[in-house]
């Protein structure tokens, strides 16, 4: 393996530059070195003027996903060594976001989405505190254990042509936390949901591909929260044909055990 790789970094500053270009670094090849590092030696040896995000370097918070080679990627969870054979590796910032700075990414737009599936319990009713805890079994955190893991990283939005096409869709991750929530036994909120994000801005928009799913770090798979969430949306749609009056509830939200207070 070679001693040493070079980097082409995506350099932007909007308010200076018309276009972004490309920065070439040659960086030390480290067996243990991820994107990330690399990155930083450039920043702390090279060039202090490139602009990143970091934070955990953990693939906990989210922070640091980039375009790496055309990929969505945490850039702390990518090791260099796998591009070893590489002449280059090009790092760009994640696209269908704006550009703040070199890989910086606005998140604005991706914040107002998250906040428009309402990602937090609904209650219609509050029990008084002396009721004692809401107590869940482990099989009904096992129905949506695996949407809750989203870090809201973004990458599933750069590897969804949807976002590329549509700027009004919701995307994987904010209709995964949707249904995350939707399977919570403690919510009761996943009508009023429903009534939300049933249209093509919301779940009828996505199309399946499924790279969504395929580039997520945590494993949550958005595709399938997104395909059981339509399969909820046709189901309501045929009960209100056969129960054109009094039906409060989801198929979802009837499928919940009753409250289980201690």
């Amino acid at each position: 393996m070679a001693d040493k790789i070079v980097l082409e970094i995506a350099r932007y500053t909007p308010d200076r530059d018309q276009e972004p270009s490309f920065q070439s670094f040659e960086v030390p090849l480290r067996k243990e070195w991820v994107v990330l590092d690399a990155l930083n030696y450039i920043k702390d040896k090279v060039d202090g003027t490139l602009t990143y995000r970091w934070s955990c370097r953990m693939g906990i918070c989210g922070s640091c996903g980039m375009m790496v080679n055309g990929e969505p990627k945490l850039t702390c969870a990518t090791f260099l060594s796998s591009y070893a054979k590489n002449a280059t590796v090009r790092v760009e910032p994640l696209r269908y976001f704006p550009v703040i700075r070199d890989l910086v990414t606005a998140l604005s737009d991706f914040l107002v989405k998250l906040q428009k599936v309402k990602p937090w319990l609904i209650r219609r009713d509050q029990p008084p505190l002396s009721a004692g805890e809401f107590l869940q079994t482990p099989q009904q955190l096992d129905l949506y254990k695996q949407f809750s893991m989203c870090i809201n990283c973004t990458l599933c939005y750069s590897a969804c042509p949807v976002v590329g096409l549509d700027e009004e869709f919701v995307g994987p991750a904010a209709l995964a936390l949707a249904q995350r929530y939707n399977l919570d036994n403690r919510d009761q909120g996943a009508a009023e949901r429903l009534v939300t994000l049933a249209h093509p801005d919301g779940i009828w928009g996505c199309t399946f591909v499924g790279e969504c799913t395929r580039v997520c770090p945590k494993h949550v798979d958005p595709a399938g929260a997104i395909q059981q969430y339509k399969l909820t949306a046709a189901l309501d749609w045929v009960k209100s044909f056969i129960l054109p009056r009094g039906h409060e509830d989801t198929p979802q939200e009837s499928a919940h055990d009753g409250p289980n207070y201690d």
